[in-house]
C-alpha cells in the first residue's frame, strides 16, 4: 500500500525528493511539505504545502497527522517535537539521530566515543574558555555554533589573538565549541545510505571545492589515491553503522597532508555534494533516500559517468528578480530551483556535466563559465 510522505523543508532538496517520489507511485501516493515560503520549490513540482516554520510545533503535528512517514531536507526541525509525534507517523532519520547530529558538539562527541576520527574540540561556555582552548590548540582555530549552522554559516576562524572578542561577540550568546584547525589539502565527502533493515551502501568519494564557505563544485570521483578513497568509505560505513539512522547522510571529511581522513561534519539528509548522482549514478541520492526510509532494497551506487556538479549562485552585490539560466550543451544537465529572488551566494540551481574523464569535463565547465551570464534584473519588457 502506498504511503503519504511528509517532508520538513520544501527548498531545492525537498523539490528533488518530491520529483523522485513522483516516480514511485506504488510506494508514495502523495507528498506534503512543511515550509515557511509560499509556493516553495517542492510545491512547484507537485507537493502539497503546509506554510509554517520548520520548528513550529503545531505545524509539525499537522504534518504528522496527514503523513504516514516523515523525513526532512533541513536539520533545523525540533527533534523533541518530532519524537512526540512518532505515534502518528514513522520518522526517518529518527528524532534521536537528528538530535545527535544537529548539535555539532554532541555529534563530534558521539563520533569520538565510537573511535571515528574528528578534529580535536572542546565545549565553550564563556570567552575565557576560548582563550584557554587557543592555548591548547594554537592559532588559527575554528569557533563554531553548535546548532543551526550550515553552508559555513556559524563558523568563525580565529587567526589572531585580537580576533578573540570579535569572534565571541559574533555568535551573540549561542552555545559554542572550539575546534583545532585542520590544515587540510582537500575537502571530500561520502554520500552514505542505510535502510530501515540495516543495509548500508556508499557512493564513491567526491571532491568538494568551496567559495566563501559555500559549495561551488563537486568532482566525482575525487582525485585521490585508492588508499584515501578506501579510508573515507570505511569511515562512512562505520559512521552509518553506529548512528543507526535510516536515509541518506552527507558525510563531509578533510584529507590532511599526511593522507589522514577525518570527519568535518555530517548532514542527516540528501546533500549538495550528491546532486551529481542525478545523472552520474545508477541510483540518484534522492531515490536512494526514499528507498532507505521506506525499507526497500537499496539501489546500486555505481558511478556510470565521471561528473562535475557546479552550483549556480546568486551574484555578488545583487538582490532581486533575475533571468533564469538556460543552457543547451551535450552532456550538460541544468537544474534551476524556481527561486524568484537572487541574493549573493544563494543557491539558485546547479549543472551536472558528465563525460569520460575529469579533464574533458573541466574543459566543458570552463566553456560554460564563460557562457553563464551574470545574474541580472528581470526585464519588464
Amino acid at each position: 500500500m502506498s504511503k503519504i510522505l511528509g517532508i520538513i523543508g520544501g527548498g531545492q532538496l525537498g523539490m528533488m525528493i518530491t520529483e523522485a517520489a513522483k516516480k514511485m507511485p506504488d510506494e508514495i501516493s502523495e507528498i506534503i511539505v512543511l515550509d515557511p515560503t509560499e509556493n516553495c520549490p517542492a510545491a512547484q513540482v507537485g507537493a502539497r504545502q503546509i506554510i509554517g516554520d520548520f520548528k513550529d510545533k503545531e505545524a509539525i503535528i499537522e504534518l504528522a497527522n496527514k503523513s504516514d512517514i516523515i523525513t526532512y531536507e533541513i536539520e533545523s526541525g525540533d527533534s523533541d517535537v518530532l519524537k512526540s509525534v512518532e505515534d502518528k507517523a514513522e520518522i526517518n532519520p529518527s528524532p534521536e539521530t537528528l538530535k545527535i547530529i544537529q548539535d555539532k558538539f554532541l555529534q563530534k562527541s558521539f563520533l569520538l566515543e565510537n573511535n571515528i576520527p574528528v578534529p580535536e574540540f572542546i565545549e565553550i561556555k564563556n570567552i575565557e574558555e576560548v582563550k584557554t582552548g587557543l592555548k591548547k590548540f594554537g592559532i588559527p582555530a575554528m569557533l563554531k555554533a553548535r546548532r543551526d549552522a550550515y553552508d559555513g554559516r556559524g563558523n568563525f576562524k580565529i587567526d589572531s589573538e585580537d580576533k578573540i572578542q570579535t569572534a565571541y561577540d559574533y555568535f551573540k550568546g549561542q552555545p559554542l565549541l572550539l575546534e583545532k584547525f585542520v590544515p587540510f589539502t582537500m575537502e571530500v565527502s561520502v554520500i552514505a545510505s542505510r535502510n530501515t533493515k540495516g543495509q548500508i551502501k556508499t557512493y564513491p568519494l567526491v571532491e568538494n571545492i568551496h567559495k566563501e564557505n559555500i559549495l561551488r563544485e563537486t568532482i566525482a570521483p575525487a582525485r585521490v589515491s585508492k588508499n584515501i578513497s578506501e579510508k573515507a568509505e570505511k569511515i562512512a560505513e562505520k559512521t552509518m553503522s553506529v548512528l543507526k539512522g535510516a536515509g541518506i547522510f552527507g558525510i563531509e571529511m578533510f584529507v590532511t597532508e599526511n593522507d589522514e581522513v577525518m570527519i568535518n561534519e555530517i548532514a542527516p539528509r540528501v546533500h549538495n555534494s550528491g546532486h551529481h548522482t542525478l545523472q552520474s549514478s545508477e541510483t540518484s541520492q534522492f531515490e536512494q533516500h526514499l528507498r532507505a526510509i521506506l525499507g526497500m532494497e537499496l539501489g546500486s551506487t555505481k558511478l556510470k559517468h565521471n561528473s562535475i556538479m557546479y552550483n549556480i549562485l546568486g551574484g555578488d552585490g545583487f538582490t532581486g528578480e533575475y533571468l533564469p539560466l538556460e543552457i543547451s550543451e551535450s552532456g550538460v544537465f541544468l537544474k534551476m530551483y524556481g527561486k524568484k529572488i537572487s541574493k549573493p551566494l544563494r543557491k539558485l540551481g546547479h549543472v551536472n556535466i558528465i563525460g569520460m574523464n575529469n579533464e574533458s569535463i573541466h574543459d566543458l565547465l570552463n566553456k560554460l563559465q564563460i557562457l553563464m551570464p551574470k545574474t541580472v534584473i528581470k526585464s519588464s519588457n
